[in-house]
């Protein structure tokens, strides 16, 4: 980042997300962004709970959260990012997965944890985006992957 001009980083709660990408329950998968900056990172938070639908079958006496839900957390904090940068007119837009690669899913995550999605821009090209994802629950990394990802009109 020589050279280049630093930002304040912002926080972005339910609210605004819910104002930025479609998503909504059961499968709105994250509760807040902070440390973010536009276009560029940010780190989402999840709030696992034991209300969560997916529990009811992944797995009743054992409830862990699936790994493709986490890969699907870190998206929609990619997605926030983009919108963030992007402004109003993206607002509401769908972005689609092109590409999941070297998804890594290594400790359980259940409920009672706070997930916490750090995501960053690798690359960017007209409406096709790519990010590295790594969920940690305190300390622990828990699941990583490089995702990408296309961003169109609803």
């Amino acid at each position: 980042m020589d050279g280049q001009p630093t930002q304040t980083p912002l926080s972005i709660d339910i609210n605004r997300i819910t104002a930025m990408i479609p998503h909504r329950y059961p499968f709105l998968l994250v509760d807040r962004l902070i440390d973010v900056i536009p276009g560029e990172s940010a780190v989402g938070i999840k709030n696992v709970t034991a209300n969560e639908p997916h529990f009811q079958g992944h797995f009743p006496d054992r409830p862990v959260m699936p790994g493709v839900l986490i890969v699907e957390a870190m998206a929609q904090t990619a997605a926030v990012i983009v919108v963030a940068w992007l402004g109003k007119e993206a607002e509401g837009k769908l972005v689609y997965f092109m590409t999941i690669e070297n998804a890594r899913f290594r400790k359980p995550v259940v409920p009672g944890d706070q997930l916490r999605l750090y995501c960053r821009k690798e690359r960017q090209r007209a409406n096709v985006w790519k990010f590295s994802g790594e969920a940690r629950v305190g300390d622990t990394v828990v699941a990583e992957a490089v995702y990408t990802a296309m961003i169109m009109d609803s």
